[in-house]
């Protein structure tokens, strides 16, 4: 028998992170051991990421699992796959070439946007690229019920369940590590009853957050005052419009990698000399002063 008690925030990528402490129980009975049913994977996973959140974009079409095919895929797209894994919003995308070809599933038309899964876009079909696609999601946090991905109510995973926050239990700071890790620009609106009032269930903890933390549950957080929190007081935040530069994956936001939004879509840019090119399906030349 294992000795310790696993103490598991559920959010951990591999049973072992878990924090354990020595179980009181000596001995386990037979008819006490741990049985557990999961269910099926759906038909999308993102893979070799640091969460379940990000990673390589595959989907499983006739049984095979294969990386998705760069032409038929946009920001709706992303959105979806985000939605459909549970992870929030679409936070980055990032195009990387491999050495070789390989096999993918292309969808035969683009998402809009609202389907709830990848497969309602379109039909699938077999063919060959050299690229794949990591896609970075939100996780822990996103905005529902906005005009855009960069405004709506706040609402927060806690486990497989989305809840809403009490406005008496964030604040500005907490704010700016939200909008940070949707990747929008600074919060310019911080008000209960901005948008309508969702079914979640209520968040059951304040949020301590610094404003310099990069996920909304890196923040300290301690227990609530408030028992219940009526409809017109769950935290509605509008964030500013992330412009058309950012800089993601690094310590900050003033470092990272540098991705441009044209055509409502981010991708990253690669140099030439004095020039930034983004790779779309006509090539761009940027002229920038570099200094």
């Amino acid at each position: 028998m294992w000795t310790k008690e696993f103490q598991c925030e559920g959010s951990e990528s591999v049973l072992l992170d878990c924090r354990t402490s020595d179980s009181t129980r000596n001995t386990s009975s037979p008819d006490k051991f741990v049985g557990l049913t999961c269910s099926e994977p759906g038909d999308v996973r993102l893979v070799g990421g640091a969460s379940h959140c990000a990673g390589r974009v595959e989907m499983k079409v006739q049984d095979q699992w294969r990386p998705v095919y760069r032409g038929t895929w946009n920001h709706q797209s992303s959105s979806v796959a985000c939605r459909q894994l549970g992870c929030g919003s679409a936070v980055s995308t990032e195009w990387t070439r491999g050495s070789t070809t390989q096999p993918v599933w292309r969808i035969a038309s683009h998402c809009v946007g609202s389907e709830s899964l990848l497969r309602e876009c379109g039909a699938m079909m077999s063919d060959t690229d050299r690229y794949s696609l990591e896609l970075i999601c939100s996780g822990s946090v996103r905005l529902v019920n906005g005009p855009g991905s960069c405004s709506g109510r706040v609402e927060v995973k806690s486990g497989q369940s989305w809840v809403s926050v009490c406005e008496g239990d964030f604040d500005q700071q907490d704010a700016e590590v939200v909008c940070r890790q949707l990747g929008c620009g600074a919060p310019s609106v911080l008000q209960g009853a901005l948008y309508r009032e969702g079914k979640a269930p209520m968040w059951t903890k304040e949020f301590q957050c610094e404003g310099s933390e990069s996920v909304l549950l890196d923040c300290r957080t301690s227990d609530s005052t408030r028992n219940t929190s009526s409809p017109d007081k769950t935290v509605g935040l509008t964030c500013s419009e992330p412009g058309d530069v950012r800089l993601v994956g690094g310590a900050s936001h003033c470092a990272g990698r540098v991705e441009m939004k044209l055509r409502d879509e981010w991708r990253p840019v690669i140099g030439y000399g004095d020039a930034l090119i983004i790779s779309l399906s006509s090539i761009t030349v940027l002229d920038l002063n570099l200094d």
